[in-house]
């Protein structure tokens, strides 16, 4: 196994706060972040400068309520005072938990199960959103102790009674919940060591330099949009614009516009951005687009579609878009993030795999056809991790080219869950025969081909039906290509018991834009023909319903087992009458 000589690079920046203080004294005038009010004419800038500041008010003011070691939670919208919070925190050696922040009349229930579950003691946010709260609906967090802090009602003044906390590379820094695609989500305790690890090796991959330019929407509670959005700019010493992400979703187009005023050279989404753009792009938009300046297009959290990259590609050539710009990506929260990606600006590489020998847990190459599955390589992993597949039966190292669970060792990776030691021993204490190394189980299943990671899966989400492995998100693809009025990325394929064995059910989002008759018999009909061609599978139920219905978490990925649970209980209403079933 390769053993390699990691040689730590922290010299006085050791901590976050020192890099911050640092880029704040040698060039307070650099611009650190913009946050773009309506998605491209007005923006709120801070320079280096102006972010040092409001985390020395923030930070002073959880000083002076004696918060150091505390957890607070961060209420926000994403936005300037999100950022400077989450700095204020770090300032005060206090460990930040960012959430997603609903709507003002949205619920706050996942919110409170972070908090309790991070034992929060206090909970920051702007006046207006901790006014609009009741404090009613807090009570099972509202313990002795727990405490309130509007943020933008702080005094400057403030910032000149800061003092440097004692923190070190091994202070805790965040707490950075996971998605819950899988399960509920748990708090990846994160110091502040492993944001500069993790940073330095995106920058590194991703050949971030000072003449970078950012450009982001991704959430700041999303471990995409935490660190590789908002911190590796500040690492790096490069500027990086924010959009909200409802911004962009209410129109994609301003992502790809926001690249072009700024002149982006690094930006990353999930897959199904790529995929929105290419298929909603008018060509009075592509006049207005210049994406020339775009050298770094990640793409990762979520199964990484060779079609939609090359959907894309065809979209946006005409405007200067280079295939080679798009960097397919692996990592999650236990990791910090980063963990594999593909060398700077060669593009997207593939293998074309037998579906049969995928589905006994092998990767074999064969020509391009009807029985294959073409994998996007997510790359090489970064010298200062190592990787391996591990089969999940017996512990030991597969062979090169089989499946199996895919585990990292190094050190970016989290300490663990927090409050839950036996499912981080479990998790982030494994180990394998030959090696001192403690290992993540990432949960993820994937196979090494000439050295690059190529991920198949998820071992939860995997449905084997009579003895044979298939993917969930390759029967997705399938099902969501049959019919213009079936809504992409509205699919969630799972199987349940039945009387002669696993049955495979498919649960399928109807567009919003589509006018469908009542009758729903063609729209089934093309699913089960496309699935029974393509994957040799009968289908035993499945429920067209409304767009929308299909619980996914704040990154957007589907939690098909949790849309399991609701179909069978009854909370997912079909809409078409009749089903034929098995199950």
């Amino acid at each position: 196994m390769k053993q390699i000589n990691r040689i730590r690079e922290f010299s006085s920046t050791d901590t976050w706060v020192a890099l911050l203080r640092e880029r704040a004294f040698s060039e307070p005038s650099a611009l650190a972040f913009g946050f773009m009010l309506n998605g491209h004419d007005v923006e709120i800038n801070y320079t280096y400068e102006d972010l040092d500041a409001a985390a020395r008010k923030i930070g002073a003011a959880l000083q002076r309520a004696g918060k150091a070691g505390e957890r607070a939670v961060l209420l926000y919208q994403p936005g300037p005072d999100y950022v400077c919070a989450l700095m204020g925190c770090l300032y005060a050696g206090v460990v930040a938990v960012p959430v997603y922040a609903p709507r003002l009349n949205g619920s706050y229930e996942t919110v409170k199960q972070i908090a309790a579950s991070a034992n929060a003691t206090l909970l920051l946010s702007t006046g207006k959103t901790l006014t609009a709260l009741n404090p009613d609906e807090w009570e099972n967090i509202s313990r002795e102790g727990f405490s309130w802090l509007a943020t933008d009602a702080l005094p400057a003044s403030l910032a000149e009674t800061w003092v440097l906390p004692k923190i070190n590379i091994d202070t805790l820094a965040v707490l950075q919940f996971t998605s819950g695609s899988t399960g509920r989500p748990k708090g990846v305790m994160l110091c502040h060591g492993h944001l500069l690890t993790n940073s330095r090796m995106i920058a590194r991959g991703m050949n971030c330099n000072r003449d970078s330019v950012g450009v982001i929407w991704l959430p700041p509670y999303h471990d995409m949009g935490l660190i590789g959005g908002l911190l590796q700019p500040m690492y790096s010493g490069f500027p990086v614009h924010i959009m909200s992400p409802t911004t962009f979703v209410q129109r994609p187009m301003r992502w790809l516009e926001a690249i072009t005023k700024y002149r982006g050279t690094i930006s990353a989404a999930p897959n199904f951005a790529y995929e929105l753009c290419a298929k909603r792009v008018r060509p009075e938009q592509l006049a207005t687009l210049d994406l020339s300046s775009w050298k770094v297009a990640g793409n990762g959290a979520e199964p990484i579609r060779a079609d939609t990259l090359r959907q894309f590609s065809k979209a946006f050539a005409s405007v200067g878009f280079d295939e080679r710009a798009f960097f397919p990506c692996y990592g999650m929260a236990e990791t910090t993030l980063y963990v594999t990606g593909s060398p700077h600006f060669t593009g997207v590489r593939t293998l074309h795999a037998s579906r049969d020998a995928l589905g006994v847990g092998a990767v074999v190459p064969v020509a391009a056809s009807n029985d294959q599955i073409e994998l996007v390589s997510s790359g090489t992993p970064d010298p200062e991790v190592d990787v391996c597949i591990v089969s999940p039966r017996t512990g030991l190292v597969c062979q090169t080219g089989f499946v199996g669970e895919v585990w990292v060792s190094g050190q970016t990776v989290a300490n663990g869950y927090w409050d839950h030691e036996e499912e981080t021993k479990q998790t982030f204490k494994a180990k394998i025969p030959g090696s001192d190394a403690h290992w993540l189980r990432t949960g993820d299943l994937g196979s090494l081909v000439n050295g690059e990671l190529y991920v198949t899966g998820r071992i939860k989400d995997l449905i084997i039906i009579r003895g044979q492995n298939h993917y969930p998100h390759d029967i997705e693809t399938t099902v969501a290509s049959v019919h213009p009025a079936l809504r992409a990325y509205g699919t969630a394929a799972f199987s349940v018991a039945g009387n002669e064995g696993e049955q495979l059910v498919v649960v399928q989002e109807i567009d919003r834009n589509s006018v469908v008759d009542d009758d729903y018999s063609e729209l089934e009909a093309a699913i089960r023909h496309a699935i029974a061609d393509k994957h040799q599978l009968q289908v035993g139920r499945i429920a067209i319903v409304k767009a929308g219905s299909i619980p996914k978490t704040s990154s957007g990925k589907t939690q098909r087992l949790l849309c399991r649970q609701w179909l069978l209980g009854g909370e997912i209403t079909a809409l078409n009458e009749t089903i034929t079933s098995a199950v």
